[in-house]
Formats: C-alpha cells, structure tokens, sequence
C-alpha cells in the first residue's frame, strides 16, 4: 500500500514537472524572440498596405487623368463614356497622340496642357488632325496658337453657386445650369457667362470644331455629378466615336540645336532702357555717394543713467583719495556752466569768467577768484567745504 501511494506520488509529480516549464518556456521564448516578432509583423503590415495601394490606388496620380480614379482625377467620366460607345484612348506624348489620330478617321481630342507645354506647330498639328478639339484651362500660349478668336477673360466669382448656359448652343442648352469654379474665356460662341461680362465658362469656335472649357470641375470625379456638369461633359467629349484623351508631359517640349543667347532671351526694349538706367544710375551714385546717411540709433546692452555714472566717479575718487582732481573737476564744471550763463563761449579765460561773476555777485573780483581759482583742498574736509563755496557763488551768479 505504501509503495504504491509513492509510485502514485511520483507520477504526479513527473506530470506536474512536464507540465510547467513548457508554459514557462513558450514566455521565455516569447520574452526573448518579441524584438523580432514586432518586426515581422511590421513588415507584414508594409507588404499588404502597398500591396492593397497597388491594386485599389490611383493608377495616374495627374490631375484630370483618364485613369486617375481620385477626386480630381477623371476615370468616371471616361468609364461613362465608354459605356455609351466611345473609345477612350489615354495618351502622354504627342507621338503617342498622333498615332492615334492617324489611325481613327471619326475622333476628338481632349488636351489638359496646364502648364504650356505644346508649342504653335504642336497645337497645329493635332487640330487638323483630329475632328474636335477640345481644351481645359489653356494657357494664353495655347490660345494664340489655335489661330481662334479666343481670349482670356478673368474667373468665376467664388459667390457664383450655379450657371446658366444663356447662349443657342445645343450641348450647353440639353445640360443646362452647371456648378464649376474656373477661368472664362471670350470668343465666337460665349456659354454660361458671368453676370456682367462678355466671357463664359463654355466658349466654342463658329463652326464648333474648337471648345474651350474653363475648369476642371466639369470633367473631375469630384464635382462630375454637381447639376448639369455631367451632361455638358458627355454632350462635349462624346461627339465623336473615338476620343483622345491627351494630357501632354515635358517629353513633349520642343528642342532645337542651339542655345538662344542672352541677347536673345532680353526683350526688344531692353536696348534702349538699359543704357538709360545705367546713366540714371551713375548719376545717383555721384549724387548720393558722398553724403552721410542717417543716424542709426544701436541699442546698447546696458542703459546707464548720467547721475549714476556721476555717482560712480565720485566714489571711485573717494576710494582713492584723489581731492586734487576732483576739486579740478568741479571747478572745470563750474567755470563751464558760468560761461554758457553769461553767454562767454567755450573760449572764454577763467579770468573773463571770474570778472563777470564778481560783476554780477557784487562782490570784489580778487575774492571770488579767490574762491574760484586759487584754492586748493588738501583733504576731504576741505574739499566739501570749498564745493560748498563755489556752489553758492554760482547760485548767486546764475540767480540774478
């Protein structure tokens, strides 16, 4: 019976022992290896963040871009006009562009130029080549090169909620009032213009193979569903069977051998004005070069008042018991201020002065320089009594 409560026992414990270090070992484990664990799982977190952007983000992140599907991109109206039977090609180039041009008899030509990069012959080329073109927020550049009457005319007020078409063109009168914040434009055929003035948001050549629109508003996902913004945008962009959605990139600047010189590069006006300014110039140097400037006041560090430098000195004096030049300081000051009281100048002897101080004290000359001239302390106590002296001469002197 005993033996077999101990092997009982035993087995127990073994049990027991099996038991608890594997779940002391899996924390140890984990303690040991957490570094690692929070990078891997980082690393996953990456890998499926751009694995996601890859498949759901935007596949042309440009403005206005057939096959950007973010707010200011334009793939929903590229899909609608898909769905209705329009062949939307994107293009980036104008190789690319023409290509495609050439192999579609019935097409019209989206071009989104911002910043100007196409030049006369460019803009030429793709005109007679394609049916309809139309264009978004053209740079004045684009709008010479067209050869159209077409001009800038200023921007939508941010107050304007909604436009009326306010003109006999068929697409802008079946869409009718559009929201859209933009430039206007003037030209042959002027639609939903701005109160007061002669330029609209919609502007088309006479025999409407050229439109001009003034804001991206009427093609991006974000505002395509504001009012008629969608309508005007098929009704314009779905004429044709085939439409070319070009947004031209700096691949397509034009290049020539040759460096323009600076000559080249300055404006016409620029010979006459420049010699005269360079004359202008040297005549203000000469006129202004020798004459001081204004005094600049610099802010010092440290504001001293005048007492108490005076109270300084003083003590300075007394610490090192120099009676004889602070009695020749007071007398200078003395003899100073006396002289700028009788109007003496700064010249005057101290004999002119002690004259005119006995003259007007009253008393005779030879006793007041006397006081003012010929004493000299000897020690402190002499020196208050004597600064005492010539104080009241000069409160005697300067009083009357």
């Amino acid at each position: 019976m005993t033996t077999s409560l101990a092997k009982d026992t035993t087995i127990q414990g073994d049990d027991a022992a099996l038991q608890q270090p594997t779940g002391k070992g899996f924390r140890v484990w984990f303690r040991k290896h957490l570094t690692w664990i929070l990078i891997g799982a980082l690393l996953a977190g990456l890998v499926t963040y751009l694995a996601v952007s890859s498949v759901s983000g935007a596949k042309d992140p440009r403005q206005l871009s057939a096959r950007n599907p973010a707010p200011d991109g334009a793939m929903a109206l590229a899909e609608i006009l898909g769905r209705h039977g329009v062949a939307v090609t994107a293009t980036d180039t104008l190789a690319e562009t023409m290509d495609a041009l050439a192999d579609r008899d019935d097409a019209t030509v989206l071009l989104y130029d911002p910043r100007g990069f196409l030049d006369r012959t460019q803009l030429e080329g793709i005109t007679d080549a394609a049916d309809h073109v139309v264009l978004v927020n053209p740079r004045l550049r684009t709008l010479n090169a067209l050869e159209q009457d077409f001009r800038p005319g200023g921007v939508v007020p941010e107050a304007a909620k909604g436009l009326e078409p306010r003109c006999d063109q068929d697409d802008a009168a079946a869409a009718g009032v559009v929201s859209a914040q933009g430039f206007i434009y003037s030209g042959p055929v002027v639609c939903y213009p701005v109160a007061g003035m002669a330029s609209g948001l919609y502007v088309a050549s006479g025999d409407g193979r050229v439109v001009v629109l003034g804001s991206t508003d009427l093609l991006d996902n974000q505002h395509l569903a504001s009012d008629g913004n969608a309508a005007l945008a098929l009704r314009t962009l779905g004429k044709d069977q085939n439409l070319v959605w070009y947004l031209p990139g700096v691949g397509d600047l034009a290049t020539t051998d040759s460096t323009p010189t600076l000559n080249e590069l300055a404006p016409r006006w620029l010979a006459f004005v420049g010699p005269w300014l360079g004359i202008v110039a040297l005549l203000a140097i000469a006129w202004r070069g020798r004459r001081l400037g204004p005094l600049v006041f610099e802010p010092l560090p440290v504001v001293v008042k005048a007492a108490e430098t005076a109270e300084g000195r003083a003590r300075l004096y007394q610490d090192s018991r120099a009676v004889a030049r602070a009695a020749e300081n007071l007398r200078a000051g003395t003899l100073a201020r006396l002289a700028r009281h009788f109007n003496l100048g700064v010249d005057a002897t101290p004999e002119a002065i002690v004259d005119a101080s006995a003259r007007h004290v009253g008393r005779p000359a030879s006793e007041v320089r006397s006081v003012l001239l010929d004493v000299r302390p000897d020690n402190e106590g002499q020196l208050v009594q004597w600064a005492q002296q010539i104080e009241r001469i000069e409160q005697e002197a300067t009083a009357r």
